[in-house]
């Protein structure tokens, strides 16, 4: 079979151009053949060529072309330009796992000539080695026909050099030749790595961590050892027992990106023993068990058969709010509402035309007031009238001091934009009883069904934070929405804003800003806090600091910068999930008052969490600017792990009780490094549930 392959191979080499004639020649080949492919095949002409099929026969000489020089790149050890083909193409389109015409993979080539860095990167971009090689036996052989038959092939092409006369063929056989006697080496180097090598060593750093009530996760390190062939899996296997007899399961992990495993579906408050092997050309290598030797899956919740939080709550919620609709669909005030649909769906397209129509009811310039504003942007460009204006409507002319539980209500109104019309309504009810507040409150409620009329647009983003106020008496209510689709819209201008910019400033007052000058002017400062307010964190456990601050209308609490929906943090590790024994171990320690652990001790140097504990404080001390002696008065909040879906959860330090809210006009020695805003605590709940 082999002999015909070579033969295969010959008569494919007659009909190409010769083969190279030596690592150099064969270098230049490739490059020459990867400065064509390089080009983009869209890019040609389009006119010239004939039809679908053309094009489809030309992109597939170009992938042939990729795949050539890839396994090139690869024989010729040509670390770069095995990457740069890797990030241009697709596994896919490389054909990176289709064998060539000698049964051998890329893979094959790298782990035999002992190249290790292409052969991770070949691993980390999904290559498999060859599935000819089912035994060391079919390895060894298929390895000495391809040294065999080269060398015959090289004797045959010197022969004929030898005995032929000079001219064009003899040329053209010289070339052959060359090109033949630098495979032969090559296959020689392949065969030689192949009997040198040796089964892996065990891994190392082999860490067995609790993930939930029915899981355990094993993260692990390569060997240790340089001198045995690259490592392509790894096998991970559990069991009750410590000798693994019976064995309960095992997995095979042959994406190598990230070196970790987790056993699913195992057995609540059962210890299970977990050890991990690795796998080269040569074979399995010594299994090596985890530290610890065992784990018990649990969750900390099993301590007091605690359930969720939230479990249930926005059914409630959900449920409260349709009765509440039921008790309010008949009364009298809603009747001229019933023949309306329930939900007004405009076409946006020929709803933003309004922003254009002269009979616009958005505003240009404000007086003394209470208003609200809708900034929808993408990327540099935000949405503006058919005056270059942002759109801004009236709230209430006579209102000229915005009390922050008027404001903190319209935050909570944002949860509910398809609601607006219902709540309206609602609020016309109450009316009888010609309340301020309430008469405040439905001026807001007509605002925003006015500007969503005019916009064509029910959901108007997140409200900013805090309102923007003038010397004059304007107040500006910002709400934020990045708009992410790719369609495009008739009559719609969207404008630069640093243009829009440019042309505010020529207009406005430097001496007495208005409120839409202001806002202008930090416009980009609200955009990056809106998309840093969606930001969600990775997965892990994180250690939580909770300082508030109080002032007469409200309570603020201190957040990042770059993550202002989340409290002030750092990352105690990647594991989300508390177990049941780390639990109890926190409650003892909370149960003695203990100081929270910045120092290490005896007892607990076993302790993963201690360590992790240890290590995260002081990096959050550092972080909020709090000296290290000082944590000693610190508290671990020991009534619950703050859970957030079922990656992210959140173990709280707190300040000593005095310490916790900063009272009007108490002085807070340890003021934070930069980086840092206070957030009214309702704007805060509201973004942590986004």
């Amino acid at each position: 079979k082999m002999t015909q392959q070579m033969r295969d191979l010959q008569l494919a080499q007659a009909r190409k151009p010769p083969g190279p004639s030596s690592p150099n020649a064969a270098k230049r080949l490739y490059r020459n053949l990867s400065g064509k492919f390089r080009v983009n095949y869209t890019s040609f002409d389009e006119g010239s060529l004939v039809g679908r099929g053309e094009k489809e026969k030309l992109r597939k000489s170009y992938l042939f072309q990729s795949n050539v020089a890839l396994f090139e790149a690869v024989e010729l050890q040509d670390l770069d330009r095995v990457q740069e083909l890797l990030k241009q193409y697709s596994p896919e389109e490389l054909d990176l796992n289709t064998p060539n015409s000698e049964g051998l993979l890329p893979l094959d080539i790298a782990i035999m000539t002992n190249n290790a860095p292409i052969a991770r990167a070949l691993l980390q971009a999904g290559a498999k080695e060859s599935p000819h090689f089912v035994s060391l036996e079919s390895r060894s052989l298929h390895l000495s026909t391809l040294v065999r038959e080269a060398e015959q092939r090289v004797n045959e092409l010197m022969a004929q050099v030898v005995n032929e006369a000079p001219n064009a063929d003899c040329s053209e056989k010289e070339k052959q030749l060359k090109a033949w006697e630098w495979r032969f080496r090559l296959y020689k180097r392949m065969k030689a790595g192949f009997e040198h090598a040796r089964v892996p060593d065990a891994p190392t750093s082999i860490h067995l961590s609790v993930a939930s009530s029915s899981s355990l996760q094993v993260t692990f390190w390569e060997p240790l050892s340089v001198n045995s062939a690259v490592v392509t899996k790894y096998k991970v296997e559990w069991s009750c027992s410590p000798t693994f007899s019976p064995l309960l399961g095992e997995a095979v992990i042959d994406k190598l990106k990230d070196l970790h495993f987790t056993i699913q579906g195992l057995v609540s408050g059962t210890a299970y023993h977990v050890r991990v092997s690795a796998y080269n050309m040569k074979g399995w290598g010594p299994p090596q068990a985890s530290v610890p030797p065992f784990a018990i899956p649990s969750n900390w919740r099993e301590y007091d058969g605690r359930a969720p939080r939230r479990r249930g709550q926005a059914e409630a919620l959900d449920h409260l709010l349709g009765q509440v609709k039921t008790v309010h669909q008949h009364c009298v005030c809603h009747e001229p509402c019933k023949n309306q649909p329930q939900s007004r769906k405009h076409s946006v397209s020929k709803s933003l035309k309004h922003l254009f129509h002269p009979g616009s009811k958005f505003l240009k310039t404000l007086k003394r007031g209470l208003y609200l504003t809708a900034i929808f942007y993408k990327d540099d460009n935000i949405l503006v009238t058919h005056e270059d204006q942002i759109p801004v409507v009236e709230i209430d002319d006579t209102y000229s001091c915005l009390l922050m539980q008027d404001f903190l209500w319209f935050t909570k109104v944002s949860c509910m934009w398809d609601e607006i019309l219902w709540l309206r309504q609602c609020v016309t009810v109450s009316q009888s009883s010609c309340s301020c507040i309430l008469q405040t409150r439905f001026k807001m409620l007509l605002a925003i069904s006015q500007m969503q009329g005019l916009l064509g647009i029910q959901d108007l983003g997140q409200v900013f934070f805090e309102p923007v106020k003038d010397k004059q008496g304007n107040i500006l209510i910002v709400t934020l929405k990045e708009v992410k689709t790719n369609q495009t819209f008739e009559s719609v201008r969207w404008v630069p804003i640093c243009k829009l910019q440019t042309s505010r400033k020529s207009v406005s007052s430097p001496e007495e800003p208005t409120a839409l000058d202001t806002l202008l002017v930090s416009i980009q400062d609200k955009l990056a806090y809106h998309q840093r307010s969606s930001h969600a964190l990775s997965p892990g456990l994180y250690l939580g600091y909770l300082k508030l601050c109080s002032a007469v209308d409200q309570i603020r609490v201190l957040v990042p910068e770059q993550l202002p929906n989340i409290l002030c943090h750092v990352k105690i590790r990647s594991n989300p999930n508390i177990s049941r024994e780390e639990w109890e171990w926190l409650q003892k320690m909370a149960s003695v008052e203990e100081p929270v652990p910045t120092e290490p001790e005896a007892d607990t140097s076993q302790n993963p969490l201690f360590q992790e504990l240890q290590v995260a404080i002081k990096e959050l001390m550092t972080l909020v600017n709090i000296p290290l002696q000082e944590a000693k008065d610190f508290r671990l909040y020991s009534q619950e792990v703050l859970d957030f879906g079922d990656q992210v959860s959140f173990l709280l330090l707190l300040p000593p009780s005095d310490d916790v809210c900063t009272a009007p006009g108490q002085n807070n020695p340890y003021t934070p490094h930069s980086g840092f805003l206070t957030l009214p605590l309702q704007i805060f709940e509201l973004g942590e549930k986004r």
